[in-house]
């Protein structure tokens, strides 16, 4: 595979990463939070699809459509009624709550699902499209086309939606979004529906070329945290960009030191970011 394949490669792989990272930034971003639990929650999205597609043998795409809504109420909820409670305590009780979540999220899969690996194949999961020297896989086309629409769907939503504006209040000066009369409960708890909904979009999307399985959340959430610190903590568009660079280094360093020294690349640069740019490449403070 030459390198401009592999280029090209990380970029589609980057973007997924990019929207794993993209709801956590924007938890953060708004509510301050660490959210532990943030890969186990890809992985019940991710399993919510496979359940669906294979019960009705439907494409994932398709099976997006009805987990889609689900997740982001339960992401609604799930603030509300939990993580609400845990941000009267200051910095730690979020992250431990998180944590709890986690690991109950983690047990409640292994009993349903059992430990096996699970997958979709697709009828063109191996179908490629040539393009000069690159072949483009068609599910990552898929995918990396489906993660500009949410980009697009994001940007209008926090843009020119009175919800949009809210979250952005809220983010910005909490107590004077309080004194304008803004809900900031319901806009906290909005903003973890849309993380969680994000993270539904970008597990769906990495079923067809990836594997799924109760313990897969770890992976998860170590690209996305390393992708946030690059990109800078709570900067949506950072997550983005640092997502694609995650992506190409992902691949770029498989290309050269082989596919299961892959990731190599990627702890390094988080290594590097704290070292000398914690703040990341957009600025807040990491």
């Amino acid at each position: 595979m030459s390198w401009v394949n592999a280029v090209v490669q990380g970029v589609f792989l980057g973007g997924l990463y990019a929207l794993f990272a993209c709801g956590l930034s924007l938890m953060f971003g708004v509510m301050r939070i660490i959210n532990l639990a943030h890969g186990d929650l890809a992985v019940l999205g991710a399993f919510a699809v496979w359940e669906v597609a294979t019960t009705t043998h439907l494409s994932p795409f398709l099976a997006l459509i009805p987990v889609l809504p689900v997740m982001l109420i339960l992401g609604y909820v799930l603030h509300r009624t939990l993580l609400a409670r845990s941000l009267r305590g200051g910095v730690l009780t979020p992250l431990l709550t998180t944590f709890g979540l986690a690991i109950v999220i983690e047990n409640a899969l292994l009993y349903a699902f059992r430990a096996d690996t699970r997958t979709i194949n697709l009828p063109y999961g191996f179908s490629v499209i040539e393009v000069g020297p690159a072949f483009l896989s068609v599910p990552r086309v898929i995918g990396f086309c489906v993660v500009i629409a949410v980009a697009a769907a994001l940007y209008l939503l926090m843009r020119f939606t009175d919800t949009g504006k809210a979250i952005r209040a809220v983010a910005k000066e909490k107590l004077g979004a309080e004194l304008s009369g803004i809900d900031v409960a319901h806009v906290y708890a909005v903003t973890f529906g849309l993380g969680t909904a994000c993270l539904a979009v970008a597990a769906c999307l990495l079923l067809p070329t990836y594997y799924v399985n109760p313990h897969a959340g770890n992976a998860f959430v170590l690209i996305a945290f390393t992708i946030v610190v690059l990109g800078g903590m709570g900067s949506v568009a950072g997550a983005l960009l640092g997502g694609l660079i995650i992506g190409v280094v992902e691949s770029l360093c498989g290309l050269y030191l082989g596919e299961s020294l892959g990731q190599i690349g990627i702890f390094v640069i988080f290594i590097l970011v704290l070292l000398f740019r914690p703040t990341g490449l957009f600025g807040e403070r990491a």
